[in-house]
């Protein structure tokens, strides 16, 4: 949950049609997390009723497959927003490029005009000097003038012919100058050309990363909802208490983590404030919240804040907490500490136990939020609080 959200992913890292196909392989979980194919039928749910110790093994097994599919939606998921903010990163590079090589070429253009001006003054000049006769000095002593008009005529000879040197010498100088900038300029573009190659290929891998994570969204959703009924059924009761249950375990057990990595920082005489550590979340899913519609995202929080007991203040406060986080955006990044979403959910992945669909589902990054609150803060006010009371601001 960290301080400030420096960067919102447009469009929930969905890009334009048109971006090249990328090289990179389909990306699949780590060899770390095997694919489980062994999930268990109806069929073996109830013979497990059989006797206590077969059921008990069930429940472990089954709960066991949760967190696999939890484990695997996370790593997927981390991958994509890894890759969405690499292409962020890339398209900003190419914008800062992009304005440089522009200046570069418009002093540049601005430089060959100022030489080609000094240079067609120069010639009108010399054309002129020609035209009078060439050796003026010896013709104006031989016209017999009147002292006082060779003099004048003498002189403005002398400035003619200064001003011709010097437009001579700006000339050269101004063309000098905008051979530099010409160089400098196609430094810049050649530069813009290779952050622009980059941009692409950084797109078509973020592209192939959401694929990836999002194909495996709605497999991994059904195979945990069925999970979770069997796992209600073996233990008398529903998919929704079992979820909360999950959700329950998984916020003490990460709010521990959270404490001991608080208290571990703070006897190495970490006294910034900072939370740089694995943040506390759980959850159940939850009706699909639109990515890029905060009201939308409200509303759902309103409704969740009041099913929890909690009155009007309390989602005042929650109001206040994430529209400084994230501006109730699902698709908010932090492009300093890769906290991400409408709790700022710092790994991202935290979030994957309330959810597959963490990344894009508002509704599921809104369970895992309040979840973690109530794990550390009992409350909303309780994390506004703390928020409010820490610089930078975190909770």
């Amino acid at each position: 949950m960290k301080r400030s959200v420096r960067l919102f992913v447009a469009a929930a890292l969905v890009l334009s049609a048109g971006v090249a196909t990328s090289a990179v392989a389909p990306l699949t979980a780590s060899a770390s997390i095997a694919v489980r194919t062994d999930y268990p039928s109806w069929d073996d749910v109830n013979a497990a009723k059989a006797n206590e110790a077969t059921k008990a093994a069930e429940v472990q097994n089954i709960t066991s497959l949760i967190g696999d599919l939890q484990q695997q939606a996370a790593e997927l998921g981390d991958v994509a927003i890894q890759k969405g903010n690499e292409y962020l990163k890339a398209t900003a590079a190419l914008q800062s490029a992009t304005q440089v090589a522009d200046t570069a070429r418009q002093r540049a253009d601005d430089a060959s005009t100022k030489a080609a001006e000094a240079k067609k003054q120069f010639a009108q000049l010399t054309v002129e000097l020609y035209r009078s006769g060439g050796n003026q000095t010896a013709n104006l002593f031989l016209s017999g003038a009147q002292a006082d008009t060779l003099l004048d005529q003498l002189g403005t000879l002398s400035k003619l012919t200064q001003q011709s040197a010097r437009l001579s010498a700006l000339a050269t100088s101004t063309q000098n100058l905008a051979d530099t900038l010409n160089s400098q300029a196609g430094v810049a573009e050649s530069a813009r050309a290779q952050l622009n190659d980059a941009a692409e290929q950084a797109a078509a891998d973020a592209t192939a990363a959401q694929q990836a994570a999002d194909a495996e969204v709605a497999t991994q959703q059904a195979q945990s909802d069925v999970l979770f009924a069997q796992l209600a059924s073996l233990k008398d009761t529903t998919a929704a208490v079992e979820q909360q249950y999950q959700l329950g375990v998984e916020a003490a057990r990460q709010a521990a983590e959270l404490a001991a990595a608080k208290e571990a920082a703070a006897n190495a005489g970490d006294g910034n404030g900072n939370d740089s550590s694995a943040e506390v979340g759980g959850g159940s899913g939850g009706t699909s919240v639109a990515v890029s519609d905060p009201q939308a995202a409200k509303n759902y929080a309103q409704g969740q804040v009041s099913a929890r007991g909690w009155g009007s203040d309390q989602f005042q406060c929650l109001l206040n907490l994430w529209n400084r986080e994230s501006g109730w955006r699902a698709n908010a990044l932090n492009e300093s500490s890769g906290a991400y979403g409408i709790p700022q959910s710092l790994p991202a992945s935290k979030m994957a136990s309330a959810g597959a669909d963490y990344r894009t589902n508002a509704a599921t990054q809104i369970n895992w939020g309040l979840a973690y609150i109530t794990g550390r803060y009992g409350n909303p006010c309780g994390a506004w609080a703390h928020s409010q009371n820490t610089s930078p601001h975190w909770y």
